[in-house]
Formats: structure tokens, sequence, C-alpha cells
């Protein structure tokens, strides 16, 4: 039996990202760049990531942490750092804030970007989430597990574009 889904793929790829979005912004990992490790620590215990934003007023996306930039603080300090290998910051523990492990400037999106850019732009930049941006503030998330969820609704008879 030959799989033919050429026809799914490309409805896929021009699917608009906010038929994708959560609706659930209560539960985006959201936090200040004031607040302090121990806050994002909590977060990242059971989440991956969390987005880190100038104010919650305002919601200016200014920043990622995840597990990896964790690393950072939990790892033990090195004697020698070459050239290319020096850390971002060098701090161990959990003092300091969350600006102080984020990772500045990540890769983002708009709404209406399709899901074929999101895929290029995943790959490109070697990330499994992208920030969704609207009117310069954070508006959620856009994940490769929603992605991979979506695709396979649809490959099995679910509507592609069911709201």
């Amino acid at each position: 039996m030959k799989c033919d889904d050429s026809r799914l793929i490309k409805e896929f790829y021009e699917l608009p990202i906010n038929k994708l979005i959560s609706d659930k912004y209560w539960d985006m990992p959201l936090i200040t760049k004031d607040d302090p490790i121990e806050n994002v620590l909590s977060i990242l215990d059971g989440r991956s990531h969390v987005w880190v934003v100038e104010s919650m007023e305002k919601k200016k996306l200014v920043g990622v942490v995840t597990r990896q930039d964790i690393l950072h603080i939990l790892a033990p300090p090195r004697k020698y750092y070459n050239y290319f290998s020096v850390p971002k910051q060098y701090i161990h523990g959990a003092c300091g804030t969350a600006e102080d492990v984020m990772t500045s400037d990540p890769v983002t999106c708009s709404a209406d970007d399709k899901v074929v850019d999101i895929l290029l732009r995943m790959m490109r930049h070697r990330v499994r989430r992208i920030a969704v941006v609207k009117n310069d503030s954070f508006f959620g998330e856009i994940t490769l597990q929603q992605l991979i969820h979506k695709f396979y609704l649809a490959s099995q008879y679910h509507p592609i574009d069911e709201d």
C-alpha cells in the first residue's frame, strides 16, 4: 500500500500558526528578567523552557531560558576556557536573575506565519520552540510537539483547519 500524503503536507505547510497557538495564555511559562534564578528553576523543574519578558504589563520578549542554559550555573567552574567556549556568564549557584542566565534575542515569529516558515526557522536555528510575537509583545509559542500533534491528527483524517 502506497502512502500519498502530498496534499496533506501542502495543506499543513500553508496553515497559519494562529490556528495552532494555545489559547491557554495563563499556562505559558513566562517570567520577568528581574525575577530571581530560584523562580526560573521552579518553572524549569516542570517545563523545558521559560520565556523572559521585560515586564508582565507590556510583555516585551527579551529572552528565553532553557535547561541547557541552567547547565552553566549547575556545572562546576572550569579552570580554563578556550576562546570559543567562554560561557555567557560566570554564575554558579542560584544567585542572580533570569536576565543573567537567559539567551537573549530568542527566535520569534508572527501569528500570521505559515507552518513551513516555522519549520524552516526551527531547523535553521536548531530550536524546538519559537515565541510568537504580536505588536512587539509576547503572544504565545509554537513548539515542535504542537506541530507533530497537529500533523498526526490530520493524518488520521481530522480536518487540518479546524478551530
